[in-house]
């Protein structure tokens, strides 16, 4: 399994320089690092901010399990999409709103075909509210299918 979790940097994560703002690394709670975050109050409404990560080892004809923590707190806070690079068009991942402002877990399957998935972007959408955040941690890919839970 590869550990893309954000205080550990063995990953390559890049901005996307043609958006409208980035993810900005924030303290956790606990003080044991950090995790990527985007305030409420940043952009405009539907201004996007995209953050990816770079995955060059995956074999051809395998499948790998992509999870994630995440966060959606406050209201109206926006969206938090997630797409592999083989399939540009639709999320494989989507989430609006959350139920509270707990970290919640989120799994993708990522089934490599002859063509292999070499990146994954989380997709920040600015939504109305203007306090709260959208959050991203404890990023990793294992071999394999996703666990049940």
């Amino acid at each position: 399994s590869v550990d893309c979790s954000f205080s550990q940097g063995v990953c390559n994560w890049k901005q996307d320089a043609d958006d409208d703002f980035d993810w900005n690394p924030a303290d956790r709670d606990r003080g044991d690092g950090y995790y990527m975050a985007v305030p409420a109050f940043v952009g405009h409404k539907k201004d996007m901010g995209r953050l990816k990560l770079f995955l060059t080892d995956l074999k051809p004809r395998s499948s790998y399990c992509l999870i994630f923590s995440y966060r959606l707190a406050g209201e109206r806070v926006g969206k938090l999409r997630v797409f592999l690079a083989n399939k540009k068009t639709a999320p494989v991942w989507e989430q609006n709103k959350g139920k509270d402002e707990r970290w919640r877990t989120g799994k993708i399957e990522i089934l490599q075909g002859a063509e292999t998935t070499n990146s994954v972007t989380f997709e920040s959408e600015r939504g109305k509210g203007k306090t709260g955040e959208i959050g991203v941690d404890n990023v990793i890919v294992i071999s394999g299918l996703c666990p049940e839970d």
